[in-house]
């Protein structure tokens, strides 16, 4: 695409793989603001195709859209990496979580019992995660 070109809500409705409404709402959030031509048509040239490529880069990466547009919109760079520390920190735990799921699952997979629901030991994790006691009832 020529840098002047510019593309109509249809062309990068389809380049990126979105319905058209996608890109509307984007607009109607303050994500994007295409020029307008006559009969009040929208055309996107190469920054805002730039600005779809990174809000679903961003969005790849679990951020919601209010988040996107606060990094996107300031000018300052301290709000912008309070928003990347606040995201940085829901990942972490979000890793976490998963991660204590896939040793339950490996600890299931490889447990010796025919029930792993009567495991001594996945009794015991199971009660942890709901935050009752150690003491595992025999079943």
């Amino acid at each position: 695409m020529k840098s002047s070109a510019l593309m109509t809500i249809g062309d990068v409705a389809a380049r990126f793989g979105l319905a058209t409404h996608v890109l509307r709402h984007w607009e109607s959030m303050g994500l994007l603001s295409p020029v307008r031509v006559g009969g009040d048509r929208r055309r996107y040239g190469p920054d805002d195709l730039y600005r779809v490529a990174t809000i679903l880069r961003a969005k790849e990466a679990g951020f919601g859209l209010g988040d996107i547009r606060e990094m996107i919109d300031t000018p300052d760079p301290a709000a912008r990496r309070e928003v990347l520390h606040r995201h940085r920190s829901d990942l972490a735990r979000r890793i976490d979580e998963a991660q204590a799921s896939m040793d339950l699952i490996d600890h299931a997979l490889d447990c010796d019992h025919d029930d792993f629901t009567r495991c001594p030991n996945f009794r015991r994790a199971v009660l942890r995660r709901v935050g009752a006691s150690p003491h595992v009832p025999r079943p």
